[in-house]
């Protein structure tokens, strides 16, 4: 029997302090991005009752299956149109996901290694990440390693619940994100099968159980995609028409993507065959090197089984699909979470009482917390400098945390490679989540405009200029996207028009007569430049978004 890794105290004040970070995230604003995108989709859902259509400002949506849209209206059903509320079913979902890594590792090892890759997977920048940004990712990821611990689970045990439950866990996955969340967990039972040499569990009759219950759960999703585009061929969504929604969601989806159709921008990265590897280093840190390292000991003892075959087949085979893939995107990472964090925990394990290893593993760390809290150093200081008192003493007692961990006698080096890794991932997103974000975002129109509106203007009234966007807007006045029709100026009604700055002469050519306007800063935060990270140059930088009463029209 393997002794602790390290004490349940330990790892209690380590999972508390990334559970203060996560829920601090809760509340950060939404980027207008592919997060304020998708939860204006469920808002649109939440606002007229519509649970079946897809629908965002250019109409008809069919990209993404309705899971993350359905659970996150929900939530505003409960808790209002906030970010809270959007975020909440997706961190639910990762500490759901979390606890299926810890069972999934102690089925495949034991107790302790299961307890250290829950840890690595929570600490992981790109797992924190998707519940910042949230996007399909995090419930995805929590939905892969549900399945393929319930899948690992029956084949240990045979018990009628593990096929139920990964069933279910496939289906979330699918109807999350489509085929990567129905693939990934059955290439790694494959590969499992493969390992253990039992060929007979190829052919167990009990799968059927698992095919139908899968399909029992995913129909919901196929039978709205049925309703919204089957029933509907003159529907046009992102360039299609007379799409076969049934057939798109259950075969075309997922290819559209690997292959790069135009309609996702076409080839975005492809001509990256370093992908992989330069987006690896920074969305696992701060256990990126030691995951490459384990990696390839693992690959060079692959034949000799040395080690369980799931994780390492299902890690190879995401990242050549997502590296040789002609559409790629960092947010596609966390997937590769659970298989990492299995990998990393059991280097760890197998290590323990190598004292060569036990110092190269604390020296790695020690150097890849350092490079973060560099990163964080700089960014806190120098781009966004810290503003509040409370936010001072949060950093004080978090850098005191990391000394401790750092020169205490009662943890050997190696226990100190894992606390001093969590205390760096802890403190970067700590300040990430109360600083960094809230100014950042302070950049982005959208939601200070709602703020700055909210009780003058009734967002029933609002347009938007031609080619104008802001999902932060619309969420966070809790009101549909509407485009300005040039029939509104004849008919003599007031209304407010939200237009860029650098739009100015389009709208002025249109002959308005202005009533009041409301201004804020404006920036596409989601792509940061240098001239805008520096606080000398920042305002050159600068757009304007702009409210104005319409009142009258020049003829």
């Amino acid at each position: 029997m393997i002794p602790p890794l390290l004490s349940n105290r330990t790892y209690l004040l380590l999972f508390t302090l990334l559970g203060l970070v996560y829920f601090a995230g809760l509340f950060v604003p939404l980027m207008d991005n592919d997060a304020g995108h998708h939860a204006n989709i469920a808002l649109r859902m939440y606002l007229t009752g519509d649970y079946v259509t897809l629908y965002d400002h250019r109409g008809d949506y069919i990209d993404k299956p309705h899971f993350l849209f359905w659970t996150s209206a929900a939530s505003y059903h409960v808790f209002g149109v906030t970010s809270f509320a959007y975020r909440l079913p997706s961190f639910l979902f990762t500490i759901m996901g979390t606890y299926s890594i810890f069972r999934l590792a102690k089925e495949l090892y034991d107790h302790e290694t299961g307890k250290l890759a829950a840890l690595i997977a929570a600490s992981s920048f790109c797992y924190i990440l998707a519940n910042n940004d949230v996007r399909m990712d995090a419930i995805l990821t929590a939905a892969i390693a549900f399945a393929t611990w319930q899948l690992v689970a029956y084949v240990h045990h045979r018990k009628f619940i593990f096929l139920i439950g990964a069933a279910l866990g496939l289906a979330i996955g699918f109807s999350t994100k489509g085929h990567v969340g129905l693939v990934t967990p059955i290439a790694g039972l494959f590969f499992y099968i493969l390992y253990k040499k039992d060929w007979k569990l190829l052919y167990d009759w009990h799968w059927l159980i698992v095919i139908i219950f899968f399909a029992l759960f995913i129909s919901p999703v196929v039978y709205c995609y049925y309703l919204q585009f089957n029933l509907h061929p003159e529907k046009i969504s992102q360039g299609m028409k007379g799409v076969n929604g049934v057939k798109y969601i259950l075969w075309s989806h997922s290819f559209d993507r690997i292959s790069g159709h135009e309609r996702f921008g076409g080839s975005l990265g492809k001509e990256d065959k370093l992908f992989f590897l330069h987006t690896f280093l920074w969305t696992f840190a701060p256990w990126c090197f030691v995951a490459l390292i384990a990696l390839f000991i693992r690959l060079k003892n692959f034949i000799a089984r040395k080690e369980e075959w799931l994780s390492t087949g299902v890690l190879v085979l995401l990242a050549l699909l997502i590296n040789f893939s002609n559409f790629k995107l960092p947010h596609y990472m966390p997937i590769l979470t659970p298989a990492t964090a299995l990998i990393v925990a059991y280097f760890f394990v197998s290590k323990w009482n190598n004292d060569t290893w036990r110092k190269a593993l604390f020296i790695i760390q020690l150097s890849a917390s350092i490079l973060l809290l560099i990163v964080s150093t700089v960014v806190n200081t120098w781009a966004f400098p810290i503003n509040k008192t409370i936010i001072l003493i949060g950093l004080i007692l978090l850098l005191a945390i990391g000394f401790y961990f750092l020169l205490t006698r009662k943890l050997s080096t190696i226990q100190k490679a894992i606390t001093i890794s969590v205390a760096a991932i802890v403190l970067f997103f700590f300040l990430a989540n109360t600083n960094f974000y809230p100014q950042l975002l302070s950049y982005q129109g959208g939601k200070p405009l709602a703020d700055k509106t909210r009780g003058t203007v009734d967002p029933g009234d609002v347009y938007f200029w031609k080619n104008t966007f802001s999902s932060a807007y619309n969420f966070y006045s809790a009101s549909d996207r509407r485009v300005y029709p040039d029939s509104l100026k004849n008919i003599g009604q007031k209304f407010w028009l939200i237009y860029g700055k650098s739009q100015q002469q389009q709208v002025d050519s249109a002959g308005f007569v202005f009533g009041k306007t409301f201004s804020v800063a404006d920036y596409e935060i989601t792509r940061l430049k240098k001239t805008f990270i520096d606080p000398a140059t920042r305002t050159q930088t600068l757009d304007s978004m702009i409210m104005a009463e319409v009142i009258g029209g020049k003829h």
